[in-house]
């Protein structure tokens, strides 16, 4: 008996080098103590730096990570069915936590903002409201490689790339834009949105308000939808800080238009508290018909009542979570140092970034040829030789070979230093190696010249002159 064409087709995009770093470091995973020469995870974009200041919170709050109530348990009430537009009491948490992370420079409605299991599922979500099978929305490259999945693989929906080059930065451009829609237009696909990520997966940077304004220009022209996803709006280290849509809006004096209910945003609690295991996800939305269809999807994914109910106590802690947020970025903002450090020091640059948990890497001196398989020949090398999993910037649909994505928030300090110095010794070898077939083809060049020469000095008959 055959199975169905979902799942036996093969667009989920698990093929992908991203998730085959993944399975190779599953296979072999580095542990100081018990496997020293097994693979690093590079390619894991976790934020476990301020794990002892969450650990804290719980030990100095006993009632809600036991489940009580004025010390009273109250397991029973959270262990029955709960209605899926999810407690008021942790949606009025989230959106004072968002506002926080923004400076309170906007505000939130709790009665716009949708649970769901993840920013996996709300992007996924989101996608399946604003668009059919077979529509297309567009993406600035690189992007995260997980949205061909999320967007695509159960919506039907195509991604056409908006591409951005290393020679400005990689940033968003009036004419990129124009021609990823007429691309999709050639292609006989009705474009229903733009989708960004602020800050930027794999990039590390944040949108400008040149950026964003150009963004919200563009949708009010074409008359479709903009969905920004800032999972990472809590992980600004440095200057420039962040801008949520949601402030370019109300600057520009949009609220209550049109435009207004066409600019989604998607937000996670699993990079800016490091809670990816807990799938806390959210959608926010002005179109009262968005947020009602997306409650109703949020059925098939919800977020546990035991979960809620322990984080709203925690994000409605005054003290806490101005305060980790802060250390939180001061504690990103070192490792981040680091890792440039590092690897500066041994000749690798990275992209100028201030967000994130990963630096945008260029080893494009790297290749061997500037192509594509040069660059998958090098991340195997990296991968297998080296014992990195990093993430090749052809996954991440980047339009340049030889850029890469490297993690840093998701070890400990001397880890990374491990890494580094491995990524040293690699490309120490390399250079060696480059000197030693440049000291072969030289002497190549001088034998062949001299032959030349010999030849060029003998008569008809052989003999020299």
């Amino acid at each position: 008996m055959t199975l169905s064409k979902k799942a036996t087709c093969n667009s989920h995009g698990q093929d992908s080098s991203y998730f085959l770093g993944w399975e190779e470091y599953e296979k072999n995973p580095y542990d100081q103590l018990h496997n020293p020469n097994g693979i690093i995870q590079m390619g894991l974009a976790e934020n476990q730096l301020s794990f002892d200041l969450l650990e804290s919170w719980l030990a100095a709050n006993p009632d809600a990570a036991s489940f009580k109530r004025d010390g009273q348990s109250i397991f029973r009430e959270l262990a029955l069915f709960q209605d899926y537009h999810g407690l008021p009491a942790f949606k009025n948490a989230m959106v004072k936590f968002m506002s926080e992370i923004r400076g309170n420079k906007v505000k939130f409605n709790p009665n716009k903002l949708v649970l769901t299991a993840g920013a996996t599922s709300a992007n996924e979500t989101l996608i399946f409201c604003l668009a059919n099978p077979g529509e297309a929305v567009l993406l600035p490259t690189p992007y995260y490689p997980g949205f061909d999945r999320d967007l695509k693989w159960r919506t039907g929906v195509e991604i056409v790339p908006i591409h951005c080059t290393s020679s400005n930065g990689f940033r968003i451009t009036g004419p990129a834009l124009e021609e990823a829609y007429q691309t999709a237009q050639k292609r006989n696909l009705k474009v229903k949105g733009v989708l960004v990520t602020n800050p930027s997966n794999p990039l590390g940077i944040t949108l400008t308000r040149t950026e964003l304004d150009l963004l919200v220009d563009f949708i009010d022209q074409k008359g479709i939808h903009l969905i920004s996803d800032e999972i990472y709006s809590g992980t600004v280290f440095d200057s420039p800080s962040f801008v949520s849509i949601m402030e370019v809006l109300i600057n520009r004096n949009y609220i209550n238009t049109d435009v207004w209910d066409r600019v989604h945003i998607v937000y996670s609690l699993s990079k800016d508290l490091g809670l990816p295991g807990f799938r806390v996800g959210a959608i926010y939305s002005n179109d009262d018909m968005v947020v009602a269809a997306a409650t109703k999807m949020s059925s098939f994914g919800l977020v546990s009542s035991q979960t809620q109910y322990l984080l709203s106590a925690m994000l409605s802690d005054d003290k806490f979570a101005p305060n980790y947020v802060v250390e939180n970025q001061k504690r990103l903002k070192d490792r981040h140092a680091m890792l440039v450090r590092g690897l500066k020091a041994i000749g690798i640059s990275c992209l100028k970034s201030n967000a994130g948990l990963f630096c945008w890497v260029d080893m494009r001196h790297l290749l061997t040829a500037n192509t594509f398989q040069a660059e998958i020949d090098l991340w195997k090398k990296i991968v297998y030789e080296v014992g990195l999993n990093i993430s090749p910037g052809s996954s991440c649909h980047c339009h340049e070979p030889g850029w890469f994505r490297v993690c840093f928030a998701n070890m400990s300090e001397d880890t990374l230093n491990r890494a580094v110095q491995r990524m040293k010794a690699f490309v120490e070898t390399a250079r060696a190696g480059f000197s030693q077939n440049q000291t072969r083809s030289g002497s190549r060049r001088k034998a062949f010249t001299k032959w030349v020469f010999r030849l060029s000095f003998q008569d008809r008959d052989g003999r020299e002159r």
